[in-house]
């Protein structure tokens, strides 16, 4: 046995590595089934952070679908998603670099359907009219003046050089268009500014004439204070969906002309629509529903029929997508200590068969700090809610009395939610001494739509106190050092990072990726889908203008004063350079200690292998100089201003 070793926190050697990461990590997601073959989507670091599909046919073998240099990715709403579908072996997808859509038949090879455009023509969401010849989609045309337009379109399969002939149109965002099982009816979403489509979204149901065109659409469900997710119809030809009316996102079936609610429950079976394509439940062909939903921040998987959930065992702690195929339950799955595996699992045995790994490494249990769930109080006497993971390596102790530097993480969105499944980026940290608090703030999503509310015009404020509030919880505890307390956070996350670290007294150093720091230009220079995102958030403007500036850590810039690092794509539509580079302005004319790493060609958030990995290593680079400990790990430095 190899003894341990006495060391500090922070200077522990750890197999966890930034090339273990990078170069044996894939991303997996969006399983789809036709018949009994099964989909998927690969993303690629090595390969330039491309999306390539992937087919498993009912023999076990497995092989890529597209073809390099094809990249299966949707650019609308900047996210995403959505971004192919096959049905009776015809395939769908859409190319990244120009928006173009393709079409492969069995044994074929990709062929375009729509004309180049240069990305002026964006396509999601597709769903296959095969009787028609006809893909149906979202639509985001930036062809004219001001924001772009989004509608519902048919595509002609054999190719359609006019970008699609409108269905629907007149409200500012469509998504999920879904035939019924008869090809008699399509269902749809819509919703409106200033709403995001966990705030209230509408659910549409019409006829479809003999020319392929919709009757007069009817209203189903939903409001501008009621959000519906993922419309579905059973083999049986009844409409499910997803809805928060009770202030839980509950499913319901269409019937007899009301909806009703299948298993009334305190549990959320919906997500934030972030990305088109999600969804979280899926019929078996005996009528029983297979659905995933999150309890109290836990992920959980059960069969729903009779009324009543009956849960299945499985060895995840988050799961995602299930989708039937073959007679078993297609999903992605994540452990407290082990990597996402796409896997067939059994309803009937609990059997699962693993298909893909995202980390084709194993890595040891004594590398490994699995989430603890904790609640903590906040302000106005409520609790928040986080997860934490203590230090954790097995070859290494610490000093007596010596507490470990704290990582709080602020998860983006702000409307998403921080999950206890295995995350190489946390274990990273935690492996080499840090301890990390990944915290669920108020806003987040998985604990009901009044938790989610809690964000409502206080942006900047209970998701900062939040965030403050689990570093104290844990400092009262012994369990992290007063004097080491980082706090970290992308997109939206960049955001409260700033905000706790101009606006509160409690961190010493910070880590922003692709961040905000002016709210006012972010609502200036967004784009479409989140334009509108702090109307609710923090206010309309311009009457809530002094709102903003009192929240815009770019505005209170001389209440920051602890050493700073600032990651940013250069081709971010969603937060442009300029608010880094704005910030980054600003701690340099005070003198603070500040460091910038710009990254040419990635947009909002990282996707090829070598950027990965330098905002790893730079960000532990940046943490050991500041705080005057030696990395095990050879580490290229990154330069730092006023040091």
């Amino acid at each position: 046995m190899t003894a341990t070793k006495i060391a500090p926190y922070g200077t522990w050697k750890s197999p966890i590595t930034a090339d273990l990461i990078t170069g044996a990590t894939i991303g997996l997601g969006s399983p789809v089934a036709d018949g009994d073959t099964l989909y998927w989507l690969e993303s690629r670091p090595l390969e330039g952070g491309r999306n390539v599909l992937v087919r498993r046919t009912v023999d076990g073998s497995i092989a890529d679908v597209t073809p390099p240099p094809l990249n299966v990715r949707s650019r609308v709403h900047e996210y995403g998603g959505g971004a192919f579908a096959v049905k009776g072996g015809c395939i769908a997808f859409v190319d990244f670099p120009g928006q173009r859509v393709y079409r492969i038949d069995a044994g074929g090879a990709p062929r375009p359907v729509t004309e180049e455009m240069n990305g002026a023509l964006r396509y999601a969401d597709f769903d296959l009219d095969l009787s028609r010849h006809r893909a149906i989609c979202v639509r985001e045309d930036h062809r004219g003046i001001g924001e772009p337009i989004n509608a519902l379109v048919s595509l002609d399969l054999n190719g359609d050089a006019a970008g699609g002939a409108v269905m629907t149109s007149g409200h500012d965002f469509y998504a999920c268009p879904r035939l019924s099982p008869d090809g008699r009816q399509l269902a749809w979403l819509s919703w409106d500014h200033p709403n995001m489509p966990w705030d209230g979204t509408d659910l549409w149901i019409a006829d479809i004439a003999a020319d392929g065109s919709l009757g007069e659409p009817r209203h189903i469900a939903g409001s501008r204070e009621t959000a519906v997710f993922q419309p579905d119809w059973a083999p049986d030809g009844t409409l499910h969906f997803v809805a928060d009316p009770t202030g839980w996102w509950n499913l319901y079936a269409w019937r007899d002309g009301r909806a009703a609610n299948l298993c009334p429950r305190e549990a959320e079976f919906g997500l934030p629509l972030w990305q088109f394509g999600a969804a979280t439940y899926a019929f078996l062909p005996d009528g029983r529903i297979v659905c995933r939903r999150s309890e109290a921040g836990q992920s959980r998987l059960a069969l729903l029929y009779g009324g009543h959930l009956h849960d299945m065992s499985t060895p995840f702690v988050s799961i995602g997508s299930p989708c039937p195929v073959a007679g078993r339950i297609a999903l992605t799955g994540t452990g407290a200590g082990e990597p996402t595996r796409l896997v067939l699992f059994d309803p009937a045995s609990g059997g699962i068969e693993t298909l893909r790994r995202s980390a084709s490494v194993d890595i040891d249990p004594g590398y490994i700090s699995p989430a603890q769930p904790i609640t903590f109080p906040t302000e106005s006497g409520l609790f928040a809610h986080a997860y934490y993971y203590p230090p954790a390596n097995k070859d290494f102790r610490v000093p007596d009395g010596e507490r470990p530097p704290l990582i709080v993480r602020s998860h983006g969105g702000p409307t998403g939610a921080a999950d206890p499944g295995f995350s190489p980026a946390i274990q990273y940290w935690t492996s080499r001494g840090f301890a990390i608090v990944d915290v669920n703030y108020g806003g987040s999503t998985g604990y009901g739509r009044a938790y989610r509310q809690r964000l409502d015009g206080q942006w900047g404020v209970v998701d900062v106190d939040d965030c403050a509030n689990a570093a104290r919880f844990l400092v009262e505890r012994g369990l992290a050092d007063v004097k080491r307390l980082i706090i970290r956070g992308g997109s939206a996350g960049g955001y409260t990072t700033l905000a706790a670290l101009a606006f509160r007294d409690v961190f010493r150093a910070g880590a922003s990726l692709y961040g905000i720091g002016d709210l006012t230009a972010l609502a200036h220079d967004t784009h479409k889908f989140e334009s509108r995102y702090l109307d609710r958030l923090i206010g309309p403007l311009p009457a809530a203008a002094e709102t903003y500036a009192e929240r815009s850590p770019l505005a209170h810039a001389d209440g920051l004063d602890c050493p700073v690092i600032f990651f940013q794509g250069l081709d971010d539509k969603v937060v442009p350079p300029n608010q880094a580079e704005a910030m980054v302005a600003a701690l340099d004319a005070k003198g603070i200690p500040v460091a910038y790493v710009p990254f040419d060609g990635e947009g909002h958030g990282f996707r090829k292998a070598a950027n990965i990995k330098r905002a790893i290593e730079g960000e532990l680079s940046f943490y050991a100089r500041i705080f005057g400990f030696s990395p095990a790990d050879p580490l290229e430095p990154v330069p730092i201003r006023n040091l």
